[in-house]
């Protein structure tokens, strides 16, 4: 709470530019300006943290949008963090619903950043490899974000839904679920995940940022770890199904639990009986030289 106040998260837009459908999100008029609920926020931040975390631990993708001025650094910084797709510099049209398109445009990009990497850039000219040089830089500010986002995102992260009205349309057209900081002037119905709040204060934006990214963090530790879980589980099984298979093949033999040796009961008996065997053909054969010295004298 007391980092929602000090962001300036409370502070709405004017009174006369409000939309009806944020007055539970409102909690008083002054100066003229619409103060929004903390508490609603606080709640709403919970739920949207907890969203994202059940996403991030499943290994889903979240993409971040805010493409105003004051949101772009933070968005960018956030998502790179946690390692996550963004857009901050322009929302083109059918970037989800059109995505098939957007892939072949970052592939293109790919191959320009590729070729211009290359010493020998074959007979290409200066004019043309400046050419090629501006349209990978117009392609790579458009493109950069999500350059390396193979299919279309599991939810979005949008700072402003107002502004960002294309990237919210497109998102409900799929189904896609849209975790949106919605301030006063918006529309909180457009959203799965209503965050009330300040949406043009640059350390607002930067906190709700922050809180989404490391709830994105979060869900892939518990990912990992749940991972690294299964991986000792199949160890160990394999081990177990290993003493079964050994326990299966020795089963007429004793196992010593203090030692951990195998003992086996037939193979003493057996060699037993072989020594006691040897001892009698070993003194019949002594009986026998006896005999014939006895004989010969």
């Amino acid at each position: 709470m007391k980092e929602l106040l000090e962001a300036g998260v409370h502070f709405g837009h004017q009174a006369k530019r409000w939309n009806p459908k944020m007055a539970k999100y409102i909690f008083t008029k002054r100066m003229g300006i619409h103060i929004i609920d903390l508490q609603k926020t606080q709640a709403a931040v919970e739920e949207a943290y907890n969203f994202i975390y059940e996403l991030a631990s499943k290994g889903k993708t979240i993409l971040f949008v805010g493409t105003k001025k004051q949101a772009r650094k933070s968005v960018e910084e956030a998502a790179k963090r946690c390692g996550m797709p963004y857009v901050t510099l322009r929302w083109l049209g059918g970037m989800l619903t059109n995505f098939s398109t957007i892939r072949k445009s970052i592939e293109k990009l790919k191959r320009l950043e590729k070729l211009l990497e290359q010493e020998d850039k074959g007979n290409l000219t200066k004019k043309e490899i400046l050419q090629l040089t501006r349209e990978k830089q117009k392609l790579e500010n458009v493109f950069s974000g999500i350059k390396d986002m193979k299919k279309l995102p599991d939810a979005l992260f949008i700072v402003d839904i107002s502004k960002e009205e294309i990237a919210v349309h497109e998102a409900r057209n799929l189904g896609i679920p849209i975790v949106g900081i919605v301030d006063t002037i918006s529309d909180p119905t457009l959203v799965d995940y209503p965050i009330p709040g300040n949406d043009d204060a640059i350390r607002a934006i930067s906190l709700f940022a922050n809180m989404v990214a490391k709830a994105v963090e979060e869900g892939k530790k518990k990912l990992t770890a749940k991972n690294e879980g299964d991986d000792s589980a199949e160890v160990i099984e394999n081990s177990e199904a290993k003493d079964e298979t050994i326990k299966e093949k020795y089963s007429d033999y004793e196992i010593d639990d203090d030692d951990k040796k195998v003992m086996g009961v037939k193979s003493i008996e057996h060699q037993e009986t072989e020594e006691s065997t040897e001892n009698t053909e070993e003194n019949s054969s002594e009986q026998t030289e006896n005999k014939e010295v006895s004989a010969s004298e």
